[in-house]
């Protein structure tokens, strides 16, 4: 699987800081050891960045391309900030993200810069309320790329994971849209962010819930996801590492119960996760210790 780090983004109390001071060394150590950790792409998230954004985008991209070779994600609703990025930026890039919203303005630029993109399933009312709104505003959306001469092979669909805290169906709807995808879209990639399923949870608990849904989402043929390059263990599950894991997620996932007397308490957290992400069990802090 692909992984593209999540660590460089503005709203980090080290990073943001950085960003707006244009020091670099902080930026640059984060950059490295994401690279370290072995993501393929390093996604850098300057915001919103409305004044000054073109500025900031390239400072960014060249700091971080003075100290890594690998590719660059580039995350902003600025589309001026954007092509700032793109005309810096060395080498194959990915514009993170394009949603159906956002596409006039954003989809030229993919085909200028030759760059693949993530088309982001929000749509103009906001988060999609279920799988089949999501496959409309992927149609959408891929349509709109395929328009602009961009095959779906340079079109990464990302679905939108859900916090586990405010809505169960909407977990669940992500997975259900993942399984829809190559249908509705031959050719194209997936993503997700992660981290978003378990946003609002303690932070102990958080690489559980990232971890596990990776896992189901993998069933149904996740190519990448944006990572915490701080979760070793969540990247030997993406790189192959651990596939009797993966095989007891989705086990899990059919309604196997084992008897818990015959797993390690590592293998029973993540049995535990499958209920709660699938709906079986209700979410609470303590749902690894019930």
């Amino acid at each position: 699987m692909i992984l593209i780090g999540e660590n460089i983004n503005i709203m980090s109390q080290v990073l943001g800081p950085a960003m707006r001071e244009r020091n670099p060394v902080p930026i640059q150590e984060m950059a490295k050891v994401e690279a370290e950790a072995g993501v393929d792409y390093i996604d850098l998230n300057i915001g919103p960045a409305r004044k000054g954004g073109d500025e900031l985008m390239e400072w960014v991209v060249n700091t971080v391309q003075e100290v890594t070779d690998l590719p660059l994600s580039l995350d902003t609703t600025n589309s001026i900030a954007m092509e700032a990025g793109l005309k810096t930026h060395k080498g194959k890039v990915l514009i993170n993200s394009i949603s159906p919203a956002r596409a006039s303005k954003q989809l030229p630029m993919v085909t200028m810069y030759n760059s693949d993109m993530i088309g982001l399933l929000w749509g103009i009312d906001g988060m999609p309320r279920d799988s089949a709104e999501r496959g409309v505003l992927a149609v959408d959306i891929i349509y709109q790329a395929n328009e602009a001469g961009i095959p779906n092979e340079a079109i990464w669909i990302d679905p939108i994971a859900s916090p586990i805290t405010v809505e169960i169906n909407q977990v669940i709807a992500c997975v259900e849209f993942m399984s829809m995808l190559e249908e509705i879209a031959p050719g194209c990639k997936s993503t997700v962010g992660l981290s978003n399923v378990s946003n609002g949870t303690p932070i102990d608990l958080r690489p559980w819930l990232n971890r596990t849904y990776m896992i189901m989402l993998m069933r149904h043929g996740l190519y990448s996801a944006i990572v915490d390059a701080f979760d070793p263990e969540l990247i030997k599950i993406a790189k192959g590492e651990r596939p009797e894991i993966v095989d007891l997620v989705y086990r899990a996932m059919d309604g196997n119960k084992p008897d818990p007397s015959s797993l390690t308490e590592e293998e029973l957290k993540y049995v535990k996760t499958v209920r709660v992400l699938t709906g079986e069990s209700l979410y609470s802090h303590s749902w690894l210790e019930i």
